[in-house]
C-alpha cells in the first residue's frame, strides 16, 4: 500500500465512482480469491459483478466494503485512498442477501439503528428513519415487525437502513436470491428505480445473468479471480470476448470451424436449406421445447472437432409451420455476419 492513503473525511449523499488497482485477495495456503484487477466503476452508475460460485465476484465486494482485508493493491473511491479504512468510514453501505434486519424490532427502529448507536436523540432518529421509509414505500408499515412483512417489503426496509448514513456508494450481495421468481423482477425494477432517483453508485453482485443484463450500466464477468470480460449489457451479450463468457451468458452456440472459434446466437441459427454463400451443419433433434413465444430446439451437430450439442431458439408461428420431432435429420444456417470470432 502507497503512504498517500487519506483518513476518512464526511460522507456526502451525492455518488462517488470506485477504482479498484491491481486489488488481490490471497488467503493462508496460498489459494487466491481474487487476482489482481483493474476496474474501474463511474460515478453514478449501476455495476453488477456477475460469475459463478467462487468466481471473486463477493470477496471483491467485501473488500470494497472493507469487511474482507485487501492483500495487496488498492481501492480508490473518488479521490481518496480507502484500502485500509475501516468499513464506518468508507462511505459505503451494504445490502445483504439475507437483509440482516433484527426481528425484534420495528422496521422504524430497524432503520434508526445506526443513529441510535452515534448518540442520535429518540425524535430527531425517527423522524429521519421514518422520512426514509417513505421514500421506499414503507411509512405505512413502519410499526411492523421484519416477521410481518413480505420479501419484498423486508427488502424496501433493508436498503432504507443501508440509506440512513448517506453513502456514497450502495454495496449488494445478491439481494433478490432469496425473493420467489416473480418477486424478483418486480424488485428489480424497484431496485433499478431507486438507484437512479438517488443517483448513487450502485456495486451488486449476483450469479443471474438475466438479473445484470436488466440491471446494470456496466458488467463485470468474473471467473476464477480474474475478469473476463466489462462492458454494457448490449455489448457483452452480442460479443463476448471469449469461449467462457459466450457459455456462460447464455443464448450463444459456440463452434469450431475452419476461419476459429465463433459464437451465432441461438436465435441467429436457421432450420432448413441454407441461403447462397451461408455456412451451415448437419445435425439431429435431440429435444423440442416449448416456451410460448418460442420453441427451443437440441441438436446435436459435428463441427470441426467432432460432435457437438446447440441450441437453437425457433419462433412459435414458424415452428408451427415447420414442426420437427426428435431423431429427425436438420440442416442449420447462419448469416456470416451473425457469427462473432472469440478469443482462443
Amino acid at each position: 500500500m502507497d503512504a498517500s492513503k487519506t483518513s476518512s473525511g464526511p460522507v456526502a449523499s451525492q455518488a462517488a465512482g470506485i477504482e479498484l488497482i491491481a486489488l488481490t485477495k490471497r488467503y493462508d495456503g496460498g489459494s487466491v480469491a481474487v487476482n489482481a484487477i483493474d476496474l474501474r466503476i463511474a460515478e453514478g452508475s449501476y455495476c453488477c459483478l456477475l460469475g459463478p460460485s467462487g468466481c471473486g465476484k463477493s470477496t471483491t465486494l467485501r473488500m470494497i466494503a472493507g469487511h474482507e482485508s485487501v492483500s495487496s493493491g488498492d481501492i480508490l473511491m473518488g479521490s481518496r485512498n480507502i484500502t485500509d479504512l475501516p468499513a464506518a468510514a468508507r462511505g459505503t453501505a451494504m445490502m445483504f442477501q439475507s437483509f440482516a434486519l433484527f426481528p425484534h424490532l420495528t422496521a422504524l427502529d430497524n432503520v434508526a439503528f445506526s443513529l441510535k448507536m452515534k448518540g442520535v436523540a429518540r425524535a430527531e432518529r425517527q423522524q429521519q428513519a421514518q422520512a426514509l421509509l417513505e421514500r421506499v414505500a414503507m411509512g405505512h408499515l413502519a410499526q411492523r415487525l421484519p416477521a410481518e412483512l413480505s420479501g419484498g417489503q423486508q427488502q424496501r426496509v433493508a436498503l432504507a437502513r443501508a440509506l440512513m448514513n448517506h453513502p456514497k456508494v450502495l454495496l449488494l450481495d445478491e439481494p433478490l436470491s432469496a425473493l420467489d421468481p416473480f418477486l424478483r423482477i418486480q424488485m428489480r425494477a424497484e431496485l433499478r428505480r431507486w438507484q437512479q432517483e438517488l443517483g448513487l453508485t450502485f456495486i451488486h453482485v449476483t450469479h443471474s445473468q438475466e438479473e445484470a443484463m436488466a440491471l446494470a450500466d456496466t458488467m463485470v464477468v468474473m471467473n476464477h479471480g480474474v475478469i473476463e470480460q466489462v462492458g454494457s449489457p448490449h455489448q457483452i451479450y452480442n460479443r463476448p470476448v471469449n469461449e467462457f463468457v459466450a457459455r456462460f451468458m447464455g443464448g450463444h452456440n459456440v463452434l469450431r470451424l475452419p476461419q476459429g472459434l465463433m459464437a451465432v446466437r441461438n436465435d441467429h441459427l436457421q432450420l432448413g436449406n441454407p441461403a447462397e454463400a451461408c455456412p451451415s451443419l448437419g445435425g439431429t433433434v435431440t429435444d423440442v421445447e416449448y416456451q410460448g413465444t418460442h420453441v427451443l430446439l437440441g441438436v446435436e451437430a459435428v463441427d470441426q472437432q467432432g460432435a457437438t450439442g446447440l441450441t437453437v431458439m425457433v419462433p412459435e408461428a414458424r415452428f408451427a409451420e415447420h414442426p420437427v420431432q426428435p431423431g429427425q435429420a436438420v440442416r442449420l444456417w447462419w448469416q456470416p455476419q451473425q457469427a462473432h470470432a472469440l478469443a482462443a
